[in-house]
């Protein structure tokens, strides 16, 4: 009896050691995206991809993922406690996010200064892994900058639309805004073209009628509005209510359903820059959009395909690493080249940005089209 209880005891013994010598190590990830605010679509979208990435992880990777999602609200208040709180309570190995540039440029700051890892899928600005000429090592993105967007959109204005004269409209407090429309400018002038009126607008406002009379009075051939949909859709259906008949183009902000829900026939004909377009056959992109729709019912944007490819691009480094450290995962990420994503092809370059193409869509009234792919 005595010897059949120690055999037994051995038996219970090597069942529980070998469960727990195979347990998976956990390592935390945050995410920081605006589930509310004037941008919620865009954090929604993020979130939904980031839950996949991590489903499909968990099925080979070498740790166990505990995901910590903060709301930012788009704001770059929150944005930052949200950070503070994610690296010194929560002991994050990484940060995916945030999305907008006027939240990532604060939060890059952070997570540079603590050395923590932060990827943004979606943060064009220049100011979020570089300030001033010098790099933040520890942050990245997995878009294209504004710099190179820019130079797309003037240049698309100049040889596909065959405009002559701009108008640029642009939120004077939004890093976003106000650069891409810089970065426009200044190509587009380049290239030949004039630019006839540069007036800026304030966030909270609603009212555009005053601004959109002082630009018509010029009539530009074109409008470059780059903002994010909510406000380009109340803009869009007031340049129409005045009778304007100039073409409006945009960035990657429009990229959301609710720009064609909230200006309808107002917006349709517009043409903007984005990160990838569900229409452009690819098999990687394919596997996700299918997996995207099956999850949550409807085509993820740009926001969430790019969401996608920042946190398998993590991933990957996780698993690549010897140990789990804030930096031997910052090395891992520094030597990224060419992974297949659903956004594209994307190589770290020596300031962190990713090397990447840009697609030109075309709003139509039930949804957006592929028109092409500009490579850099």
């Amino acid at each position: 009896m005595k010897k059949m209880l120690f055999i037994c005891a051995v038996l219970l013994f090597s069942v529980f050691y070998t469960g727990f010598s195979l347990a998976k190590d956990v390592v935390k990830i945050g995410l920081i995206t605006p589930l509310t605010g004037d941008v919620k679509t865009f954090g929604e979208s993020t979130k939904n991809a980031f839950n996949i990435a991590l489903e499909e992880y968990a099925k080979t990777g070498k740790y166990r993922i505990q995901p910590i999602i903060a709301d930012d609200r788009n704001d770059p208040t929150e944005g930052a406690n949200a950070a503070l709180k994610l690296i010194t309570q929560d002991k994050v190995a990484a940060i995916i996010g945030p999305l907008t540039s006027k939240v990532a440029i604060p939060v890059s700051e952070i997570a540079n200064s603590n050395k923590t890892p932060m990827i943004s899928g979606t943060a064009t600005n220049p100011k979020v892994t570089s300030t001033d000429g010098k790099r933040k090592p520890y942050v990245f993105r997995a878009c294209y900058t504004d710099p190179f967007q820019g130079t797309v959109g003037a240049n698309f204005a100049i040889k596909q639309l065959k405009a002559k004269t701009a108008a640029v409209l642009y939120d004077v407090g939004n890093d976003y805004s106000k650069g891409l429309a810089e970065y426009f400018k200044t190509t587009f002038t380049k290239g030949g073209g004039n630019i006839i009126a540069y007036e800026s607008y304030q966030k909270d406002d609603v009212d555009f009628s005053a601004l959109i009379t002082k630009v018509g009075i010029k009539k530009p051939e074109i409008i470059y509005i780059p903002d994010y949909y909510n406000k380009v859709a109340l803009i869009a259906k007031q340049i129409r209510e005045k009778g304007l008949k100039s073409a409006l183009i945009g960035g990657d902000g429009w990229d959301s359903p609710e720009l064609i829900k909230i200006a309808g026939n107002a917006i349709v004909g517009g043409s903007f820059t984005n990160h990838y377009s569900p229409d452009r056959k690819d098999p990687v992109a394919d596997t996700f959009i299918r997996k995207y729709k099956e999850k949550f019912g409807i085509v993820p944007d740009a926001l969430g395909a790019l969401g996608y490819d920042s946190t398998v691009i993590l991933l990957k480094a996780l698993d690549s690493v010897k140990k789990i450290t804030q930096e031997e995962i910052m090395t891992a990420l520094s030597s990224v080249k060419n992974y297949k994503g659903v956004t594209g092809t994307i190589s770290f370059d020596k300031n962190g940005d990713a090397i990447k193409s840009a697609a030109i869509l075309k709003v139509e009234k039930d949804g957006f089209k592929y028109l092409t792919t500009i490579n850099p």
